[in-house]
């Protein structure tokens, strides 16, 4: 999911310096947080007989805490894919209007219906229509959510706690010419929020949000797929403000990074929402991991895909799904049945741009000759970087230039040419850090960079790892692929080329710079050159 968000975007022109979230704000992550609530439900038209659904609804699962805690105590961590009974959320912000400044919470999420097809008064798995239409047994989901709006200083005094919860129900549906019927059945949802606050210094404080589970729990051996009648589904938060401003979680102030490490995010990760270059007027704190200012990318035709990268692949499974399977999709969830609406439907110069878009290259303007570019073999000095403004990216409003790539050079030609990488060799080719050549069986430590580094290579901080490869990108950056040393699957992944990539300066040698004449150490066994994107596709989302 991370890989079906793009980030960043344009300043808004309705920020307003920090003094709170433009109108509608949360409104303005309403794709964003969709895809969060359907993630392990329905980003595709999944079908009650595919594999995906066999084990269904895995992120952001709040049970009755005694049912889920019957084998013992639950473990904590940063993400929401492991069941639990409660989910919180903790962050620092800054007030910029200490007499007015108000605090808002959504929480939102799904509960499970079960949806039972009868005829003649008699329970079926199945059923088909006069007409051809399929009916199916198949447990469905409807959204919920509940809004809290507080003053901080009533959150500072004590905090506020709200009731969250979703009625049982039963709704009946005649099918046409008295085939039978439909019987749709809920179980009440029965939590709550607690909502407090903590001041750390004259303009600064820290927010906790906890969400609670607070209904029955079913019997201890009672299966998932039962006691999931009583869970919150999909649970995330969306917490905003007047007269307020959140903090990144992922990259803090340097003066206030202790701060945010004290912060407890128990299977939720928050992330800044709007529009990069906010002043943080809302906060998304969902149960997977996804960066700072998460979007929807434009060329995203509609709701419940994966909402990006992932799209074309997604639809050309869908088209290629037989009038069968289609019919099983549709008779599954009428969700999946718009979605087949809209591929069915879609005109070819849409589908053409789901074939994607590079929103991260930046100029570059060369400061040496082509031969002593980063990664030529005999290149005297490590690798630099520079990074250009953000209204300097290529496509910005504004931008004074169009994008440059590094000059080619008769050792070193243009990779868009035919031809032009037969003088590559990742497995052999190396780059210098700290006069250090690295290359295929060198020794790492990883030091992701603390901006703009990938959120899960944050997790990486501090590992060691050996390189497999050094690859060479068309706009003349590197990235070196490794495999971690504590990792069970290392052999396997380097077996058949899945790797974690890495800028050069986030790497740091763990061998010293040796003589010229010394051998350098021996070469793994080649692996397929792939691009770093290769390791990042959510393949399991198209099964």
């Amino acid at each position: 999911m991370a890989e079906a968000l793009a980030e960043g975007g344009t300043k808004s022109a309705a920020t307003r310096g920090g003094a709170g979230p433009s109108p509608g704000v949360f409104e303005q992550l309403g794709a964003v947080a969709d895809a969060v609530l359907y993630e392990g439900y329905l980003l595709y038209p999944y079908r009650r007989s595919s594999t995906k659904n066999r084990v269904r609804w895995q992120f952001g699962v709040l049970f009755p805490r005694d049912w889920v805690e019957a084998d013992g105590p639950v473990t904590a961590g940063v993400s929401g894919s492991a069941d639990s009974w409660y989910q919180q959320t903790e962050c620092l912000l800054r007030v910029r209007q200490p007499d007015s400044a108000r605090v808002r919470v959504r929480v939102r999420y799904l509960q499970m219906q079960r949806k039972q097809v009868e005829e003649a008064g008699r329970p079926v798995e199945s059923l088909r229509g006069d007409d051809g239409t399929v009916h199916l047994t198949f447990d469905e989901a409807l959204p919920r959510e509940c809004e809290i709006e507080a003053p901080l200083d009533e959150l500072l005094r004590g905090g506020r706690t709200v009731t969250v919860s979703a009625a049982a129900g039963e709704d009946v549906e005649p099918l046409p010419d008295d085939t039978g019927r439909v019987v749709r059945s809920r179980e009440e949802i029965r939590a709550e929020t607690t909502v407090t606050a903590e001041r750390l210094c004259d303009d600064l404080c820290r927010i906790r949000v906890r969400t609670t589970n607070t209904a029955p729990a079913p019997p201890p051996r009672t299966p998932r797929d039962e006691a999931l009648r009583r869970a919150l589904i999909a649970t995330h938060t969306l917490i905003g403000g007047d007269g307020v401003e959140f903090v990144s979680l992922i990259d803090p102030p340097a003066d206030l990074e202790a701060l945010v490490r004290a912060c407890r995010n128990e299977f939720t990760f928050p992330v800044l929402g709007g529009e990069a270059g906010d002043t943080g007027p809302v906060l998304l704190s969902a149960p997977i991991i996804l960066p700072d200012h998460p979007q929807v990318a434009p060329e995203s035709p509609g709701d419940l895909h994966d909402a990006a990268e992932i799209d074309e692949i997604l639809t050309l499974r869908t088209m290629l799904l037989t009038d069968e399977e289609k019919r099983e999709a549709r008779a599954t969830d009428p969700r999946a049945a718009a979605i087949l609406d809209r591929v069915d439907t879609m005109p070819q110069e849409v589908f053409e741009r789901l074939h994607g878009a590079v929103r991260s290259l930046t100029p570059s303007t060369p400061t040496a000759p082509a031969d002593r570019l980063s990664g030529v073999a005999g290149s005297p000095e490590p690798v630099t970087f520079s990074a250009a403004p953000a209204d300097r990216l290529p496509g910005a409003a504004g931008s004074p230039e169009p994008v440059t790539f590094a000059a080619a050079s008769a050792d070193r030609p243009a990779w868009w040419q035919e031809g032009a990488d037969d003088g590559l060799s990742p497995t052999t080719d190396t780059v210098l850090v700290d006069g250090v050549p690295l290359g295929g069986g060198s020794r790492v430590r990883l030091r992701p960079r603390g901006r703009g580094a990938d959120a899960q290579d944050m997790f990486l901080a501090g590992r060691t790892a050996e390189v497999a490869a050094v690859f060479h990108d068309v706009d003349g950056s590197v990235h070196l692929a490794v495999t971690l040393d504590d990792d069970p699957a290392a052999e396997l992944n380097n077996w058949y080329g899945r790797f974690h990539y890495f800028r050069p300066d986030e790497l740091e040698p763990l061998e010293p710079a040796g003589s010229p004449d010394e051998p350098s150490a021996p070469a793994p066994a080649a692996a397929p050159a792939r691009h770093p994107s290769d390791s990042e596709t959510p393949a399991a989302e198209a099964e």
